[in-house]
């Protein structure tokens, strides 16, 4: 009797692991997201900066 009871004991702590694992990976998929998110509105702030000091410069070589 003891065996099948120690059996079903480890299953359930395998169990509850992969569980805790999944929270987890969970979790820091959804951190990684708001990384990608911010990183692309960043970039695209950036980009737009760039094009905005691209007319500057156009304009000023058009005037030589």
């Amino acid at each position: 009797m003891f065996w099948p009871m120690f059996a079903i004991a480890v299953g359930f702590l395998g169990i509850a692991v992969l569980g805790v694992l999944a929270v987890r990976v969970f979790l820091e998929a959804e951190r990684l997201g708001r990384q990608v998110g911010d990183s692309a509105r960043r970039i695209s702030r950036a980009a737009e900066d760039l094009e905005h000091a691209s007319v500057g410069v156009a304009r000023s070589a058009d005037a030589l």
